[in-house]
Order: structure tokens, then sequence, then C-alpha cells
């Protein structure tokens, strides 16, 4: 007899699960997702007034290591190559882009070639720091005061709404500096953005017979769902699927300006804003995301960040000791379900790019596949370590 599913949320880890679910297994799948549309954060529509692709959650640029991912969402959709060239907007000045030998140059008005500038920023980096145990501290190790105050501190205070000494190190997680001029945002060999955007391609993902997609859709957990339902899959927020019981986790949200204008508002997709005196943290100009294409209007978004509240979508998962501590307590209580597993990044309350939730969405697939085929016990997580 065939299963019956229920995946509640239509981002990428649920369209994956989907997908993967509907091609190896006989089985129907309702897909429920409480917005109006599927992709969840990474949505792309047409913006009416300038007919440009906007990224209506802010920025995503598809980037990864893994050749088998790439070739996998290409075989859904065309994706164009883009390289994500940010700026730097610091007490009115323009800078490159994370930080490399173009940036130490100008912001210290020298000619260094690579060796000398490595040598030149070692020298600046605090020796008396030898086990970084802040973000701060992290980055005065190795970028010395000037750097740090310039390009992180303003920034990451906007950001994360707390002094970057409250902030662990691992999220600086490595040099953020280069020796060179290469001022391609990310490394990943394989980078690139769908040429019609997000949405069609997680559309492509549910484009099948067995998958019935409820938009509108408002999740709230009741076991009466065990008995339409073989298993039940959850993508959102794991407070809330437990209401709360054990308290709220942290998050960042942001929100966004919109303007538009004629021509080119600032003739780059992502200018960052490093003062801590303005109050948003970037501005993006969705036309350049997609330089294949021509418009002689122009839509721009100002970006700002704050605390999530309960009318907020969450973002950025904030994951002090505290809420590593609310987090534990609502795993344990996941652990002991039965026909239920979370999945994705307000699952499993983790940042995570999207090419690492497609990743490991196709992997919880494959895992849950073989546990039915095997009759062990589905996985509640597909990760073990939070």
């Amino acid at each position: 007899m065939a299963n019956k599913f229920l995946i509640v949320g239509a981002g990428f880890s649920g369209a994956v699960l989907a997908n993967q679910l509907a091609k190896e297994l006989d089985c129907t799948i309702d897909v429920w997702d409480e917005r109006d549309h599927v992709a969840g954060n990474c949505h792309t529509k047409r913006d009416k007034e300038t007919n440009v692709m906007v990224h209506e959650y802010g920025p995503h640029i598809f980037n990864t290591d893994k050749k088998e991912i790439w070739d996998f969402v290409n075989s859904f959709v065309e994706f164009k190559p883009f390289i994500n060239r940010v700026k730097a907007n610091y007490k009115g000045n323009i800078y490159s882009l994370p930080v490399n030998l173009h940036t130490i140059n100008q912001f210290f008005n020298k000619t260094f070639g690579p060796e000398e500038a490595k040598a030149f920023i070692e020298n600046l980096g605090d020796k008396t720091i030898t086990d970084p145990q802040s973000f701060e501290e992290q980055a005065l190790k190795f970028l010395g005061k000037d750097l740090y105050q310039a390009f992180f501190y303003g920034y990451t205070k906007k950001q994360w709404g707390c002094e970057p000494s409250e902030l662990p190190a691992s999220i600086l997680k490595r040099l953020p500096v280069r020796f060179n001029y290469n001022d391609n945002y990310y490394n990943n060999p394989y980078q690139g953005i769908p040429v019609n955007g997000y949405t069609e391609l997680v559309e492509k993902l549910l484009d099948s017979p067995k998958i019935n997609i409820t938009l509108n859709k408002k999740f709230k957990y009741s076991t009466e769902l065990n008995d339409v339902y073989d298993h039940i899959f959850y993508t959102g927020p794991i407070d809330a699927f437990f209401d709360y019981k054990f308290g709220r986790l942290g998050y960042r949200t942001v929100t966004f300006e919109k303007y538009t204008t004629d021509g080119d508002y600032q003739g780059n997709a992502v200018i960052n804003y490093c003062d801590e005196s303005v109050p948003h943290t970037r501005v993006h100009e969705h036309k350049h995301f997609a330089p294949w294409e021509e418009h002689d209007k122009t839509v721009y978004f100002k970006e700002f960040s704050k605390e999530t509240t309960e009318e907020d979508i969450p973002y950025y998962p904030k994951r002090l000791d505290a809420d590593k501590k609310i987090l534990e307590a609502y795993r344990a209580e996941a652990m002991q379900s039965s026909n239920l597993s979370f999945l994705g990044r307000l699952a499993t309350y983790r940042y995570m790019d999207m090419h690492h939730v497609i990743g490991e969405a196709l992997h919880f697939a494959q895992s849950f596949i073989l546990s039915l085929h095997t009759e062990n016990k589905a996985p509640v997580f597909p990760n073990t370590e939070i």
C-alpha cells in the first residue's frame, strides 16, 4: 500500500525531500506552507514596476564545492555564472570585500605586495590573544584594531544586535583576509544564479503527480495527523512545533526598505555599510544579480537587522549558550516522538547555506528510504551535533 507523507514547509529542505521521496517510493505527499508561495526565503519574483527579478527575502547567490550538488540543481533549471563582488562603505569611502590586498593598500595608503602585506597584518594582530573566545578577540588576533573597527565592529553590532565581544569566535571561522586581489566573496568553485529565479527551481522540484501543494496553510501539530499520515517531516522552527514549551530560541531577522529609480543606483549588487551610525547594514540592487538582463529602471533595498518578534520571519539563529540549552530540550522531546522528522535550518536551529540545505536533504531522504526498506526507526534529525 502506498505511503502517505506530510512535509511542512516548501523551501529547499521540503522541496528536495519531496522530490526524492516521490522519485523513489510508492507514495503521495502533501506539502503545506503558511506563505502564499513556495521557495521559502529563496523566493524570487519579477518586480512589477521595473521587471527586475527580485530576491524577496534578501540576496541569494548559489555556491558550492560539491559538483554533485551543482549538477543536481542544474538538472532542473539553467544557472548562469555569477561572482558576488561585495563592496564596503566606511566613512564615505568604498572598499573591496572580503578584505584583500586592494583593501589593505587602499585603507593604509600602501603599495604592498602579498608577502609585505602579510607581514604587515601579522604585526598588527594582537599578540596577547592566544586562544580567542569571542568574535572580537578572533578579529583582533588576526587583523588588528584598525581593520576590525572599519569592517567588522559596526557591521557586526548592527547585524547581531549586541557587542561582538558577546558573540562566539566560531562566527568568524577563518582568517577573513586575502593577500591577493581576489575580490570574489566566495571560495567555492561552483557559483551562479538561476536564470529565471529560485522559485522556478523549487517549482520544478515539486512538479510530480505524487505531490500536492497547499499554500497559506498554517501548521499545528496534533496526534490526529498520525492517523492520516505515515510520516510527518517538519522544516519550520522547532520551538514553534512544540508551542514554545521550553521557551523561544533567539533569532535575528531582517527588514527592507524598497526604492526604485531610473538607470543604475549603486553600480554593484551589494554594498555593506560598516559605520555604526548608519542604521542599515547593506544595500542590494537586484538588477546586478542578473547581468545578462537589461533594464532601464532599477530597484534596490536598504536592509535592517533586528531582534525577531512573534510577527517576524526568523533568519539567523543566534545560538548563544542559553539558546543551545533550550534547543537541547526540544531535541530531547523530538527524539521521543514516532513518525516525525525535523529537517532544515529552522528545525535544526543552524545557519546553513543553500547548498548545505540541499545536500543534507538529499542525504536525509536516502536515510529515510533505507529505514523504510529495512523496517528500522526513521531518522528524527539529519544531524547529531548541535
